[in-house]
């Protein structure tokens, strides 16, 4: 800490803090539009100007130091602040009262007011630009852009797209969109980044306008007509009296706009924001407080919403009569469920009955309908959708260091010295992730490898791209491990003190060579020593992968390899390092971590363990099933073996996410009866014989559990439509229909019984959880967390990790003469999964229209493939049409098809074969051949962003603009400081 004086008073601060910082700590108001806590000193608008031991600077820019007097308030800061604050004004139009921006939060309106500006002495000056309208989701007005420069600060270096830059050698200064094209033409991706920091109404959400004020649905005319006279009363009555008539305005629009805390339902980086609503529409999504985001988004959490107000709801219980649905009462629709599961039970078992829990419902939906499964029906055959993708990499982290979750935060990836991205399109799938380590790439110099078949974009960025045949990392692991144990570049003082199996695990590795390596997976021994050393001099290395790992029939293996590397290398137990197996969804975690697995009650906690099962008896009341139930695959074959009798699905497509989809349909046209329980009309419920209107995250309250293992809560926002419930409710309901009694009233009462039975959530309650508070399992009673996990020991018995021998076994399935090529599949930034929410917002839809196959250029030019070209994919297992999209990030015989389609669902092709571990299908084991047929149109309009062209550079670059010859720095002739640091 050190001392100085701010505006007379003795003040203490921490060495090198912004000044800034300092002065809004201490309630010293000193306006500031351009600086932002999240985006740092960006030094355009010049309105913080302070006096400092006599001469001017910037509080955004200045660091305090001991002994420094700073006044924020002597005649020349304010004069100084006052010119700077009246040159925005000449480029930004003051209408408050008819704005839809006028809620109390717009900084140039507050600043206005702070300064007590009753004239502007520069006339404002529109800019010679239209109106930008070319996005879907959000419009540009240049004539009411103030230059600050913080939505380019946003895009270059917090989400790193590269889009946006301001062309400050133009006469008439602007934000430019890849140098100067239409929105809608540009490699925007429709974060929401550059919208959410705008200071004014420059950049704002097309939902807002005209629905926020009571003035603005007015027509444009009228509205125009309406500024006019505000400004002509301007020079006599200042600004004064006219802002009061709009903050009467913005006070008014409290009181029908409610801004509620909520979790993203999408993938499992666990962003949380403020949801804006008057009545049922959505005005925006408000990203700020989030520990995993703070005010990062993507273009789904940021703006496709559109599912929650559809039309297609499902709003009535519906019942199949004669192979047709009829709606049905709550009441008729309890009844059936409760008679058809007693009798299923009583004729063949408990063991006949099946459960699939959802990783879109909350951690306490999942805890309940487990709880339905074991305590009221007797069965453990519950599961949920981690069986799809990430139960190889919880099994990974099982077998080496004890807990099946990240080993750190975000936070840790961002300050990693190397980030290693094996099998996962970061980007796309977890976006705000990816921006943590863009621009740690970029602004600190972090090293970033990347291994994928297929050359995305973190894979372009990367500083080595490793492109191994499918299937092949674990042996190149294996081999990286082996070198740097021979070569003495291993840190044997961390293997020494806290891992087991050092000489057991080594001896296992002989088979592994660079030479051998390298034939295997076709990577040089060249490029794979290069990685070694660069893994040896790291300081501080994370591991994510995702996928492409754990989609093959070693992807436990493959995971255990990852994490063995980690413990070679000493890359536990501290800031910065550790394991990251990145969650597809939002709640796919919480999912697992509540007991819906056939194996596990909540905390991992095994249904075989006496002592477990004992005191949930005890708390339960009923005698629990003791041996394993059948996980999710386990529970198709059981359909056609003619064990499972029935099943109840919640808020899963289990018919065409499952692999080899045709097989699964099948398996569901041969069950008795099916419950399923959902939002829409899925194509999994044309087996259902009775459908129950669920309700999505905005309408509930609840608990998700992200990535990074972090519990949150997520308020109801609206209220469910007529004739939809909460789907904790439901499952209370159907328990109760079957005789169990159970008294819950509310999300908070499950939370305090799961936290009463599970050690790793002693500590958890919603009070630790109230708005933007959060925990990180495990928790302790007295509601301690550990962010870093195996900060003291690992989570075994005697506190030491464990190298986990694997041998190579290779792919189930590889090309052969008849099916000659590679189908590679995984998501897309716009779409989530089936698209069954994201096709539901209009903007995405005219983005990304369509499923399409992506195709190398020599593929295309061999098979005599277009862009649009319809094409026939047949596997061993089933076929679909498609149109073709020819591109680079695709090389040789390899394709990549994207699982976001109904209609055209890539699990037609894939097969059943699955790691042996964890039955996780091998969705990325699928050869198949092509058959060209007609040619169409692309499958992607111009207007998608992989078409826009990017424009990187050191972010706004705010020197461009002193060297303009209209620009001098505001300070009535004192000395002036001028800064360019950069945080």
């Amino acid at each position: 800490m050190i001392q100085f004086v701010l505006n007379g008073k003795p003040t203490k601060a921490e060495e090198n803090e912004l000044l800034i910082e300092v002065i809004k700590r201490t309630g010293n108001p000193v306006p500031h539009l351009c600086y932002h806590a999240q985006l740092g000193p960006i030094q355009t608008c010049d309105t913080c100007m302070v006096e400092i031991n006599g001469a001017m600077a910037r509080a955004c820019a200045t660091r305090v130091a001991e002994g420094m007097r700073v006044s924020t308030a002597s005649p020349h800061a304010t004069a100084a602040q006052a010119e700077a604050f009246d040159r925005i004004l000449s480029n930004h139009l003051l209408y408050c009262t008819v704005c839809d921006n006028n809620n109390g939060n717009c900084e140039v309106h507050n600043a206005t007011k702070m300064l007590s500006v009753e004239h502007q002495n520069i006339p404002f000056q529109p800019k010679p630009y239209e109106v930008d309208e070319t996005n879907p989701f959000y419009r540009y007005d240049p004539s009411q852009c103030i230059l600050c420069g913080r939505c380019v600060e946003a895009c270059q270096n917090v989400e790193v797209n590269e889009t946006l830059s301001i062309n400050w050698e133009d006469p008439n200064p602007r934000v430019l969109w890849d140098g100067g094209v239409p929105i809608g033409h540009s490699s925007c991706v429709s974060c929401g980044h550059c919208v959410t920091v705008c200071p004014c109404n420059a950049l704002m959400e097309k939902s807002m306008l005209g629905h926020a004020g009571f003035f603005t649905r007015l027509r444009k005319s009228t509205l125009n007509a309406m500024i006019d006279v505000v400004k002509g009363v301007e020079p006599e009555t200042g600004y004064g009296a006219i802002l009061q008539v709009s903050e009467v305005e913005s006070a008014m629009r409290q009181h029908r706009v409610r801004k509620t805390k909520t979790v993203c339902t999408y993938c499992g980086v666990g962003c949380s924001f403020d949801v804006w609503t008057k009545d049922r529409h959505i005005l925006k999504i408000a990203p700020e407080k989030g520990a995993a985001n703070g005010i990062s988004t993507c273009i789904k959490g940021k703006f496709s919403w559109g599912h929650i107000n559809s039309p297609d709801r499902l709003t009535s219980p519906l019942i199949r009569e004669n192979g047709q649905f009829r709606p049905a009462s709550w009441d008729e629709a309890l009844s059936l469920i409760a008679r058809r599961f007693s009798e299923i039970k009583a004729q063949s078992g408990p063991d006949s009955l099946g459960f699939i829990s959802s990783s879109k419902c909350t951690n306490e939906e999942s805890f309940l309908l487990q709880k339905l499964a074991r305590a009221v029906i007797g069965t453990n055959n519950v599961d949920n959708c981690s069986r799809y993708c990430q139960s190889p990499a919880t099994m990974g982290l099982f077998r080496t260091v004890g807990y099946g979750g990240d080993s750190g935060s975000i936070t840790d990836i961002a300050q990693a010295d190397l980030v290693l991205i094996i099998g996962s399109n970061t980007a796309e799938s977890h976006p705000v992730i990816a921006t943590r380590v863009k621009s740690s790439h970029k602004l600190r110099g972090a090293k970033l490898i990347v291994s994928d078949i297929r050359q995305h974009e973190m894979a372009q960025r990367a500083d080595i791209f490793l492109h191994p045949k499918p299937g092949t990392d674990l042996f190149w692991l294996n081999a990286v491990g082996r070198y740097l144990l021979d070569n003495e570049l291993a840190d044997y003082d961390f293997l020494k003190q806290w891992v087991n199996g050092v000489a057991e695990f080594r001896q296992s590795l002989d088979p592994f060579t660079m030479e051998a390596a390298s034939d295997v997976t076709g990577l040089s021994v060249y490029t794979l020593t290069t990685v070694a050393h660069m893994i040896a001099q790291a300081k501080r290395m994370c591991i994510l992968w995702a996928m492409g790992v754990t989609q093959h029939t070693q992807g436990s293996d493959t995971s255990t390899a990852i994490s063995n590397l980690l413990l070679i290398t000493g890359n536990y137990m501290r800031p910065g390092t550790g394991s990251y197996p990145l969650r597809g969804h939002n709640n796919v975690q919480g999912a697992s971590d509540h007991g819906s697995m056939p194996n596990m009650l909540t905390g991992y906690q095994s249904v075989d363990d006496p002592e477990v099962r004992a005191r949930h008896e005890s708390a339960w009341n009923v005698r629990l099933p003791s041996t394993k139930g059948l996980d999710n695959h386990l529970m198709v074959d059981a359909i056609h073996a003619g064990k499972l009798k029935a099943m109840y699905v919640i808020g899963e497509e289990m018919s065409i996410v499952d692999s080899n989809a045709n097989y699964v349909e099948d398996a569901f046209s041969k069950l008795d009866f099916v419950v399923m329980q959902d939002i829409f009309f899925s194509n999994t419920c044309r087996f259902a014989d009775v459908v129950l209107p669920g309700a999505p995250s905005l309408e509930k309250d609840g608990t998700f559990t992200s990535t990074e293992r972090r519990i949150q809560r997520l308020y109801q926002v609206l209220e469910p439509l007529e004739g939809c419930q909460p789907d904790w409710m439901i499952i209370r309901d159907i328990a109760n229909a079957l005789g169990a009694g159970w008294q819950y009233q509310h999300p908070s009462e499950i939370m305090d019984e799961i936290a009463a039975l599970t050690p790793l959530f002693a500590g958890v309650s919603y009070k630790r959880l109230e708005g933007y508070k959060s925990l990180q399992w495990p928790v302790a009673a007295d509601g301690t967390d550990q962010p870093l996990l195996y900060t003291k020991q690992f989570a075994f018995p005697d506190g030491k990790a464990r190298l986990y021998p694997i041998s190579w076994i290779g792919p189930a399935e590889t090309p052969d003469a008849e099916y000659d090529l590679h189908l590679n599949n995984g998501r897309l930034l716009e779409h989530f999964h089936e698209g069954n929410l994201t096709y539901r917002t209009d903007g995405i839809r005219q983005k990304t229209p369509d499923a399409f196959v992506e195709v190398s250029p020599e593929l295309a030019e061999l098979r005599g493939i277009q862009n649009g070209t319809w094409v026939q994919l047949i596997s061993r297992y089933g076929q679909v049409r498609v149109r073709a999209l020819v591109t680079d990030r695709v090389q040789g015989n390899e394709l990549y098809m994207p699982m976001n389609s109904v209609d055209a669902a890539v699990n037609r092709l894939t097969g059943s074969h699955t790691d042996p571990t964890t039955h996780t299908p091998a969705y990325k084991e699928t050869s198949v051949r092509l058959k060209v047929l007609e040619h169409g149109e692309s499958p992607l309009p111009r207007i998608n962003f992989r078409f826009g062209h990017p424009t990187p550079q050191q972010g706004v670059e705010v020197e461009r603009k002193w060297k303009r010859r209209d620009y001098r720095m505001p300070g009535n002739g004192l000395v002036q400081i001028q800064t360019a640091e950069k945080e």
